[in-house]
Formats: C-alpha cells, structure tokens, sequence
C-alpha cells in the first residue's frame, strides 16, 4: 500500500485516503519504508508505524541529512528534514530497535585530490533501518501428571 501527503494538513492519499490513525488492524504489515517524513507529526507516525508492524517487521526511513553540505540544495524550497538522533529516540519509544544507519550521495572530502575518501557522515540522505522488537512471554511450563495414590475416604 502506497501512501502521500494530500494537500490538506493531516490527510494522506493513494490507495486508502485517510488521516492518522490509519483505518488499518494492528500488525498487519512486515515492512514499512517512510521517505522524508515532516518533524511536526513524526511522533504520531512512528506511533501508528508501531501498531501497524508486524513483530519482527522491518522499518526504512529516509532522512535527509542536516549536515551535509548538500543541504543547499533543497533548504531553499524550504524543507525541514526531522533529524536523526531525534528520530532514533522516537523510534525506541515506540519498540522499533534500530540497527543500522546508512549514508547516500555523493562524497564529500577535505582534499579535492583524494576521490572517495571522503566522510560518509556528510552524505545527502540517511537511512535508519529498524527492526519492531516484542519483548519474549514465559514459555510453557511442563504439568506435573495429576493423579491419585488412593481413593478419598470421608
């Protein structure tokens, strides 16, 4: 299922026009990939992200990154990417584990000699790669056989 940004606040569009929460049963999905989500309801759609993953599901959001020099590129149209230490803390709230994190895009570097030895932190996008975590139940217990070693007399 595919969903966007419609044009009014809190209303999102494609397969299923709705608002959040999502008009969906919980743990219905396995994967969930969010791209350049808005920082002001963040903590509403990992929230909804959270109910909506399956345990053991796997979650992929793209950032755009506040650090690197691309970013000149798209603030001029005025985007305010969420940033990535405040996403991961959202995340663990809601019981998605992250994992991994990765940089995307061109390479930056001190020494304009140097190709590809440039700082991979100073990259275009991030991704966060996250993992829904549910916490194990005690597992069965083997019952003792019930049974009697004489009848009851009373």
């Amino acid at each position: 299922m595919r969903l966007y940004r419609a044009d009014g606040r809190h209303q999102w569009q494609g397969e299923l026009r709705c608002g959040l929460p999502l008009p969906l049963p919980a743990e219905t999905f396995n994967a969930i990939v969010i791209q350049h989500a808005a920082p002001e309801e963040l903590d509403l759609l990992l929230a909804e992200c959270a109910r909506v993953l399956m345990p053991g599901g796997r979650l992929w959001m793209t950032l755009l990154n506040r650090y690197s020099p691309y970013r000149a590129h798209w603030q001029w149209q005025g985007a305010r990417p969420a940033s990535m230490a405040r996403s991961r803390v959202l995340l663990k709230r809601h019981g998605i584990r992250c994992q991994t994190v990765q940089y995307y895009g061109p390479l930056w570097s001190q020494a304009a000699d140097a190709p590809g030895s440039g700082l991979p932190a100073l990259r275009a996008l991030c991704v966060l790669e996250a993992e829904k975590r549910t916490e194990a139940l005690i597992g069965p217990i083997k019952a003792s056989r019930a049974g009697w070693s004489r009848p009851v007399v009373t």
